[in-house]
C-alpha cells in the first residue's frame, strides 16, 4: 500500500510557526521529489515548496521564500515544511505529493500521490 499522510496543520496567530509533515508508508520517500501544495476555499491550488529526491535542490513560491523551510528526515521516511512569521493569507489545506523532480515552477500536473491533507489557520 502507498500513502502519504500530511499532519502538523492546527490554529496559530500571525507571526506564529508550525511545521508540517508529510509521512509515507509502502515506500522510500528519498527516492522521490516532493511538493508542498496549498488551497484556500474558493482558490486553485497552488504550489508552495519543493524538495528533489535525496535533498538536492529546493524551491519556494516567492510569497513564502525566507519564512518556510522544507526538509527531509530519511530515517523517518517523512518530509517537514517549516513554516515561519505565519501569515493570514497563509490560510489554506496544504498537501503533500511524488514526483519526478523539483522544478521553479511548482506546477501540480508534475505531480502525483497526493495525500489527504492537513488545515493551517492564520488567525487573530
Amino acid at each position: 500500500q502507498l500513502q502519504l499522510v500530511e499532519s502538523g496543520g492546527g490554529l496559530v496567530q500571525p507571526g506564529g510557526s508550525l511545521r508540517l509533515s508529510c509521512a509515507a508508508s509502502g515506500f522510500t520517500l528519498n527516492y522521490y521529489a516532493i511538493g508542498w501544495f496549498r488551497q484556500a476555499p474558493g482558490k486553485e491550488r497552488e504550489g508552495v515548496s519543493c524538495i528533489s529526491r535525496y535533498s538536492g535542490i529546493t524551491n519556494y513560491v516567492d510569497s513564502v521564500k525566507g519564512r518556510f523551510t522544507i526538509s527531509r528526515d530519511n530515517a523517518k521516511n517523512t518530509v517537514y515544511l517549516q513554516m515561519n512569521s505565519l501569515k493570514p493569507e497563509d490560510t489554506a489545506v496544504y498537501y503533500c505529493t511524488t514526483g519526478p523532480f523539483c522544478h521553479s515552477t511548482l506546477r501540480a500536473a508534475d505531480f502525483g500521490s497526493w495525500g489527504q491533507g492537513t488545515q493551517v489557520i492564520v488567525s487573530s
